[in-house]
């Protein structure tokens, strides 16, 4: 509980000098307010417009939970594969780097196109865009065992897949974790760049549609809902990664 209240309490510190910066600069420089809204304007647009923000914020929830879990999942089975046989994964691994060497905005339009408006483009989308951070590091993780562990294994003829449920996967839950962390900031924003390529509703349908009207209020109300939601999905796995690896010890 008090571990809750501290993170209430950063949060709350972090809001606080984030509205002084945003109040500050709208006193100083007087922007248009379709360009740049006070923020009492956005607090004061979200009752207005509560019911058709929260269900669309719920859409682009929806789509990154589900990209946030597949995506994981994808990646530690893909990173295990590739350790179990090496040789497939000299196969698998270039088709994977060129997959992120391609840019999103490249990608998402084609997936629209082959999926659809609705919300099966936006979660590959999330998971292209997180699956190939938590391979590698979930790859690192399993090849970088405690030598001792590994001549231990190698003197009583260990198999394969024993070596793996023993000694890896416990070693490699620190990489995992680190993975997760990594992808719990980039699912959102696959699931957003998925809407901005064409979608029937989410946060990203919200801005488009707003910044087509000059709609300034809504717009930022849109992006505050996406930043909350990007916090809520790290305190998560925030959470999670301690139940995960207890004995990892945070400065």
């Amino acid at each position: 509980m008090s571990a809750f209240l501290t993170v209430c309490g950063k949060f709350l510190v972090g809001v606080l000098v984030i509205f002084g910066i945003w109040t500050l600069l709208v006193v100083l420089f007087e922007p248009p307010s379709f360009m740049l809204p006070g923020p009492l304007e956005v607090l004061r647009s979200f009752p207005a417009n509560a019911p058709f923000l929260l269900h669309h914020a719920g859409i682009t929830a929806l789509e990154t939970v589900i990209g946030f879990v597949l995506g994981v999942s994808c990646g530690a089975m893909l990173a295990v594969w590739i350790w179990l046989y090496p040789l497939a994964g000299r196969i698998v691994m270039p088709t994977i780097l060129v997959t992120q060497a391609l840019p999103v905005f490249a990608i998402a339009p084609v997936l629209v196109l082959w999926l659809g408006f609705g919300m099966s483009s936006k979660i590959v989308m999330a998971i292209l865009v997180i699956f190939f951070a938590v391979t590698s590091t979930v790859y690192d993780g399993l090849r970088r065992l405690d030598s001792g562990l590994v001549d231990l294994a190698r003197l009583y003829r260990v198999p394969r897949f024993r070596e793996l449920w023993v000694f890896r996967l416990p070693a490699a839950l620190p990489a995992f974790v680190s993975g997760i962390r990594v992808a719990a900031v980039f699912a959102p924003i696959g699931a957003v760049v998925g809407e901005w390529a064409g979608a029937k509703g989410g946060l990203a349908f919200i801005m488009l549609q707003a910044n087509a009207r000059g709609n300034a209020d809504l717009l930022f109300s849109a992006v505050i809902l996406l930043a909350l939601m990007v916090l809520a999905l790290r305190y998560a796995v925030e959470h999670l990664s301690k139940l995960l690896v207890p004995w990892q010890v945070e400065d």
